[in-house]
């Protein structure tokens, strides 16, 4: 969850800014993981626009993001090419469950007893 402190010294966009990179660096939005757009992240944090584009940019140059034109903004794996494939693979694990109605813990029993095998 992201909020933005509008009585803080921080600038709004380095807050969101510092937000989504922690969130990234723990793992809580994984590689290849689809960020909202700029318009809808704007409207539900009462930014402007443009605050969000400069947090994208930012984070895109930093490496923590990639931008696919119309396609949208991505979390970039992070880490070692092992893990960062690990992000991808996890991603796509997730997005197929979701498509095939897979409950969570379902998915993850499935994934645990695969480990085991």
């Amino acid at each position: 969850m992201i909020s933005i402190d509008s009585s803080s010294a921080t600038p709004p966009f380095e807050q969101l800014r510092v937000q989504l990179m922690q969130q990234i660096t723990s793992g809580e939005l994984a590689g290849g993981t689809r960020l909202p757009t700029v318009r809808k992240l704007a409207e539900d944090l009462g930014l402007a626009p443009n605050t969000v584009a400069r947090t994208y940019r930012e984070l895109e140059s930093d490496g923590f993001i990639s931008t696919r034109g119309r396609n949208g903004s991505f979390v970039t794996p992070q880490g070692d090419q092992a893990h960062a494939q690990a992000q991808e693979a996890a991603r796509s694990f997730a997005d197929r469950i979701r498509k095939l109605g897979v409950s969570d813990a379902e998915a993850i029993r499935y994934v645990t007893a695969a480990l085991r095998g």
